[in-house]
């Protein structure tokens, strides 16, 4: 049984950073999802998929998974970088495009 530790980056329904500072541990898939003939939608008969555990800290994390004996890894979060927009710069005179409608 192995899992995967992460912080999970927000949605692009938000604009700001709630749910983005807890850490996530989710077990990895360790059968297949098949398809259900009738109905099209997919299953799985591996229950551990559906257990997301939420940490306060990466090290609270990673001591869980040490305590019940589960392999794991840690993805890294990407800070995401912030471009400073203005709407003066739009009508710079040194204006590297074009401006157009």
């Amino acid at each position: 049984m192995s899992a995967k530790i992460y912080r999970p980056a927000k949605t692009a329904m938000q604009s700001g950073k709630a749910k983005t500072h807890r850490w996530v541990l989710e077990f990895d898939q360790t059968s297949p999802r098949r398809i259900d003939p009738m109905f099209g939608y997919t299953s799985s008969s591996d229950t551990q998929q559906q257990v997301r555990l939420n940490f306060e800290s990466q090290e609270a994390a990673e001591a869980y998974a040490q305590r019940k004996g589960i392999e794991y890894r840690v993805v890294a979060p990407k800070e995401a970088t912030r471009k400073q927009l203005s709407y003066t710069d739009n009508f710079r005179f040194n204006r590297m495009q074009p401006w157009t409608h």
